[in-house]
């Protein structure tokens, strides 16, 4: 038997030598012939219990389960028994468990995670999402209660109700499993269809180092197709960080935002923010457009016929938040004013807008947006010409760059012809390990100068940070053209910070120290 003191210093061993009936008989009787002299009493007598006291000596650092039993794999013949338990956890099978399942996990966390999604022990239960797509849950309020404070007032505030079943009608059941998941077993799971729900979640029951994860998430994967809906999710979470990321995106991708399907998806109140912004970097018939798009898709939500007079009325005074006034007078005449979400007073006042000396009052903005300024990183310091350079016969020139922030990289700065104006033809191309995210071709127009000529991507290309990627261009033109000298491998560019290095894809000479695509073009 091991005593421990209430201090835990010493423990002591009793060791009891237990006689079976037949020898403490055999004793006695070899007692009682010896003991004729000795009185009654003392003959009837069971000799002594023998025992040994053995003092052990324990280490005055205690040791937690972790330490001392580090974390590996379990044993062959417990390998089956820990994937059954991990697998109940995912499905809630409900299964018996084996007798001392506690052996097969030495810490308390990874004891405590069995707990997860298990109806053993469970002494509450939720009925998560909406009627008709609801999953019931087990949970342990002792558990629950200590990973967030909302469940602790819930289970054991002054106003706590005792109630075996919760219903949770407002969050989806993938979302509250990852939230308990994260509560029991101290992992965060996180998808893309359902992160936005899991930050919900994770905001209701006051889960912060769950959210915070969440919005990384979310910032991680954010791009154009999802920034206008993010956009409308962060300002409702009250997540202002957030909310400039996407702002970022939708303004420097802002035609693709406005034409992906996620724009029809957002509120009323993120639209009219939206078409309010200065800095939108996009044509004004595409914001027209996307603006019908999203006026269509909420007619079927407000379960209304998709009418002309119907998509005005949900549309608003946002309507006049379009500045159709600014657009070019084809795009107006080609795609507005044929619309038929105009009245004819609204068109015929905008045609004088364009035409007439005198301009009518418009209800319409009539101001042209700000957009973006790009941004451009000049990687040489001086250029030249000589009689056998640079020369142009279907060869690649190309570079590696990165950044220190996040940028959207718009179009290449390049050289023209050193013998006088010349017209080339450019195909430029961006990847990211061997990933092609943008290219265009096009011709651009050189005057004989030394100055640098931009070319265009269709759409600003997104470029991360602390990642290499390859511009190349495929030049065809006037065989001689200026080409950069003295390359630097890192450039300063306002509060962005780029790195160059060679391309094993240039087949031309362009490198960090010499030859083409002297410019970056971006907007951050």
């Amino acid at each position: 038997i091991l005593m421990v003191d209430e201090k835990g210093k010493n423990m002591k061993c009793l060791t009891f030598f237990l006689m079976l009936p037949e020898t403490v008989k055999n004793r006695s009787k070899k007692s009682s012939k010896k003991g004729n002299s000795s009185s009654s009493g003392s003959s009837s007598k069971l000799p002594p219990v023998c025992y040994e006291i053995i003092t052990l000596k324990t280490k005055k650092k205690k040791k937690m389960a972790a330490d001392i039993f580090p974390r590996k794999k379990p044993a062959n013949t417990n390998t089956t028994a820990v994937q059954q338990y991990h697998q109940q956890n995912l499905n809630n099978n409900n299964t018996i468990p084996a007798p001392n399942w506690q052996g097969l996990y030495p810490t308390i966390r990874e004891r405590n995670a069995v707990m997860f999604n298990n109806d053993l022990m469970a002494d509450v239960h939720f009925v998560v999402g909406p009627p008709g797509g609801t999953q019931r849950l087990p949970g342990h309020k002792y558990v629950l209660a200590v990973g967030s404070s909302v469940f602790h007032a819930m289970f054991y505030g002054e106003l706590a109700e005792d109630k075996d079943e919760i219903r949770i009608p407002d969050v989806e059941p993938a979302a509250f499993l990852a939230m308990l998941k994260y509560i029991y077993c101290d992992e965060i799971d996180l998808a893309a269809d359902t992160v936005l729900a899991t930050l919900y979640a994770a905001k209701k029951y006051i889960v912060p180092h769950l959210a915070r994860a969440c919005v990384n998430f979310l910032e991680t994967s954010l791009s154009a197709k999802n920034a206008c809906v993010l956009l409308s999710q962060s300002c409702l979470f009250e997540e202002p960080d957030l909310t400039q990321r996407c702002w970022e995106v939708i303004d420097a991708q802002a035609e693709l935002a406005l034409k992906s399907e996620g724009f029809c998806d957002i509120d009323f109140q993120t639209l009219e923010s939206i078409l309010r912004r200065e800095t939108l970097n996009a044509k004004e018939i595409v914001v027209f457009e996307a603006a019908l798009n999203w006026a269509e898709v909420e007619c079927q939500r407000q379960e209304l016929t998709a009418t002309i007079e119907n998509k005005r009325k949900v549309l608003g005074k946002a309507l006049y938040l379009i500045r159709i006034p600014t657009m070019a007078l084809d795009d107006f005449a080609n795609g507005a004013a044929q619309s038929g979400i105009l009245t004819l007073n609204e068109t015929n006042d905008i045609f004088l807008w364009y035409t007439a000396a005198k301009k009518p009052e418009l209800q319409f903005v009539s101001k042209p947006r700000k957009g973006l300024v790009p941004q451009r990183c000049h990687r040489f310091q001086s250029c030249a010409y000589r009689s056998n350079q640079w020369r142009y016969r279907g060869r690649c020139d190309s570079i590696q760059f990165a950044v220190d922030k996040r940028v959207f990289i718009a179009g290449f700065g390049l050289y023209g012809s050193s013998c006088g104006s010349a017209e080339y033809s450019a195909k430029i191309e961006l990847k990211r390990q061997g990933v092609i995210l943008g290219q265009n071709l096009s011709k651009y127009f050189s005057d004989g100068s030394s100055n640098t000529f931009p070319v265009w991507f269709e759409y600003p290309v997104q470029i991360e940070p602390d990642t290499f990627y390859t511009a190349s261009v495929i030049l065809d033109g006037n065989e001689l053209s200026y080409f950069g000298q003295e390359g630097m491998t890192e450039v300063q560019c306002g509060k962005v910070t780029v790195q160059f290095q060679c391309s094993s894809d240039s087949t031309n000479g362009t490198g960090v120290q010499g030859g083409q695509i002297p410019e970056l073009i971006f907007y951050a």
